[in-house]
């Protein structure tokens, strides 16, 4: 038989013998869990890294990234969030609203840090603004006045232009919030303004055959995971039916649409918080931020393809122009 002392003296003796690679493991390095509604591998994010770099982290080096996509099925975001909450990740980064709601159900103990495009305190994210409380933090664009701004944007580019049809994915949860203020704009702006709810391919088609109906007409896609799907192909369809439209999404505006209105360095600022975590800092003391900077792109071979002739302040307020 072999007494407690022996055998604790043969442990130490085999540990001694393990390889260096075995003995490294022992000592884990910290595991973020990244939780998207987007397609995966959609949130290779290098602003997020910097952010993460910039406190002192590096993935593979000095931290581990577990990935769950839901590739723009929200329903699967309960799962994928309780899945990270098994495996006892360190901190949750929940990119678009659903996530986070999804992820603050989860749990309330690992922290989450968010990235939204919505008021955090009216889905219950946080308390407040500048006291989140508990363990949700994270930085956010308003979406409701930023779509708001697209309108306004889209207007002052066509005039002329009294209809606007906006596609808004009614499965996102602020996505009422967001009809609401798009309708109250378009009464101020004196537009007809159809909200138009698209959370399938067919739904997407439909919209495009009535904005095709009803020319002139102009586009606005508001930003969400589904709608960000194929948008070069969607681009190239408004190109062709010579439909000006405006999204979210810079790569938008590059694939030959009209225009797009991005908050600037969210996912920087992201990957700070979730940094700032790491080394033992609260979500709860850390200020929801908001995005301060925003990127105005203008692609002027699409204006000039589609006739348009933008006015001159409105150009000279572009952050980037196509040419």
């Amino acid at each position: 038989m072999i007494q407690r002392r022996d055998f604790i003296t043969l442990l130490g003796g085999a540990a001694a013998g393990w390889p260096v690679a075995a003995r490294g493991q022992q000592a884990s390095m910290p595991v973020i869990g990244i939780l998207s509604q987007g397609r995966s591998g959609s949130y290779a994010s290098p602003a997020f890294d910097q952010g993460l770099s910039q406190a002192g982290f590096v993935e593979k080096r000095n931290v581990s990234i577990e990935y769950h996509w839901a590739d723009a099925q929200y329903d699967r975001l309960p799962a994928l969030a309780a899945d990270l909450v098994r495996r006892r990740v360190d901190v949750i980064f929940a990119s678009g609203l659903p996530a986070a709601v999804a992820a603050k159900a989860a749990t309330s103990e690992i922290p989450v840090v968010f990235q939204i495009g919505a008021n955090p305190i009216e889905f219950d994210l946080v308390v407040s603004l500048s006291h989140p409380g508990g363990n949700v933090t994270g930085v956010t664009s308003m979406g409701g006045e930023t779509n708001v701004k697209r309108l306004q944007l889209l207007h002052e580019a066509v005039p002329a232009i009294t209809v606007i049809i906006a596609v808004v994915n009614p499965t996102e949860p602020n996505s009422g919030n967001l009809a609401r203020r798009l309708e109250a704009a378009g009464r101020e702006l004196g537009l007809e303004l159809h909200v138009m709810p698209v959370s399938t391919e067919r739904d997407y088609d439909n919209a495009f055959e009535f904005v095709r109906n009803r020319r002139p007409a102009a586009l606005l896609i508001s930003g969400d995971a589904f709608l960000r799907s194929r948008l070069q192909e969607r681009a190239a369809l408004l190109l062709r039916d010579k439909v000006p439209a405006i999204s979210q999404f810079h790569d938008f505006a590059m694939a030959g649409g009209l225009m797009s209105y991005a908050p600037n360095d969210m996912s920087r600022a992201a990957g700070v918080y979730v940094g700032r975590i790491l080394k033992g800092e609260k979500p709860g003391n850390l200020p929801v931020q908001e995005a301060t900077t925003y990127t105005l792109t203008i692609n002027l071979k699409t204006a000039a393809a589609l006739g348009i002739t933008f006015p001159t302040d409105l150009l000279a307020r572009a952050d980037e122009v196509i040419e």
